[in-house]
């Protein structure tokens, strides 16, 4: 006998359609507007998309279509595309950030487990920008769910070396972050045309950080990595003041001159109560033909940092690991494909790697956790 399919199997199989912005079933966003199968076999599924101009929209289509034709008995599908109300988009805004109409800073709530890293330097011109890139990436390659803030509002970069163009979506006062390679990034050069410059003081860029970090939908990240711009300025401090437990991560090349600014960047911890995890050495030798280094900026670098800062600090600061100048993640950024993707065998992604997962694979502080503790009342 022929297989009749219902709008319940067929439900049940949209269910497993993915929104590949928010990241969460299609019927559970309220995307399914209707759902009728007639005698014939015919399923006709009302979709609503969550705007006009959704960027997704051939691709919710494709995945809408596959889903309900592989239904036993379907034997066509047809798709009738609308677009959210202004009551529906509300109550999806409401959904997303977890009941709460208003935005919040969703990495400061109680219980909220991400780990948050904001990675910096003392000055420009060390890798910090490719380390985070391919910090995030080896991250989300080991099945991490990672973010990526760029917070490096004069010197962006990011959307270059994670290979993202365009801007996220708007859901009226909430942005979907675009994904590439499985990181969800941000950064102000969405929104900049190419060549113009940010001329913004202190105020607009805390601002512009509280709102990156709160109208920005991020989802259930397990990692987010914030791409400091060098120094201790304005947004340095902004960070320490809108995420207060955020972890720092100091990147220095060998050079002293290098190591001595980059401890100041880290000796900010001092002042903001953060915790620093440890050294990034950055372009720590060449290796040549013969198998042997030549240590183009010198030696030790890296170390000083961390023993210097360890001192400082009065806790133990690591080197987490040295990463060597390649060619190939010069040349894997500047193809928007981290090198820990498109080379993953080469000595920078390997080094790299290493320092993603241990990173994400160190234990977390009891800080926002529930400690499941009843108070006694006397």
């Amino acid at each position: 006998m022929d297989v009749m399919p219902t709008v319940e199997l067929v439900r049940d199989a949209l269910s497993k359609v993915i929104d590949p912005e928010i990241r969460r079933p299609i019927t559970e966003i309220g995307m399914v507007r209707s759902i009728d199968v007639d005698d014939a076999g015919v399923a006709t599924v009302g979709i609503d998309l969550t705007t006009q101009g959704c960027p997704m929209k051939e691709r919710i289509t494709g995945d809408v279509t596959d889903a309900a034709a592989k239904v036993a008995g379907v034997t066509n599908v047809k798709i009738e595309l609308g677009v959210m109300s202004e009551e529906q988009r509300l109550e999806l805004r409401s959904k997303l950030r977890g009941g709460k109409p208003e935005p919040v800073i969703q990495f400061t709530q109680p219980g909220n487990m991400t780990r948050v890293y904001a990675i910096a330097s003392g000055k420009g011109g060390v890798g910090k920008s490719t380390v985070t890139a391919n910090l995030a990436a080896a991250m989300a390659k080991d099945g991490l769910k990672v973010g990526v803030l760029d917070a490096d509002i004069f010197g962006f970069s990011i959307p270059g070396m994670l290979g993202v163009t365009g801007q996220p979506t708007r859901l009226d006062d909430m942005l979907l972050p675009p994904i590439a390679h499985e990181v969800k990034a941000v950064s102000i050069g969405m929104f900049v045309p190419a060549g113009q410059p940010v001329v913004w003081r202190g105020p607009m860029l805390h601002r512009a950080i509280e709102q990156f970090l709160a109208d920005v939908y991020w989802g259930d990240l397990d990692v987010l990595l914030l791409d400091l711009p060098p120094g201790t300025g304005d947004i340095a401090i902004s960070v320490a003041q809108l995420l207060p437990h955020a972890e720092l991560v100091v990147v220095t090349t060998p050079q002293s001159a290098a190591a001595g600014v980059a401890e100041r960047a880290g000796s900010i911890a001092t002042q903001t109560s953060q915790n620093v995890v440890g050294v990034v050495e950055n372009m720590a030798w060449l290796e040549q033909a013969d198998g042997s280094r030549l240590h183009v900026f010198g030696e030790g670098g890296g170390q000083v940092v961390a023993d210097r800062l360890s001192k400082t600090l009065g806790t133990s600061v690591p080197v987490l690991g040295q990463v060597p100048l390649d060619i190939t993640a010069r040349e894997a950024g500047d193809a928007g494909t981290p090198v820990v993707i498109s080379d993953p065998d080469s000595p920078a992604a390997e080094a790299l790697t290493a320092v993603a997962r241990s990173l994400s694979s160190r234990q977390r502080g009891l800080a926002g956790r529930s400690l499941g503790v009843t108070p006694v009342k006397r």
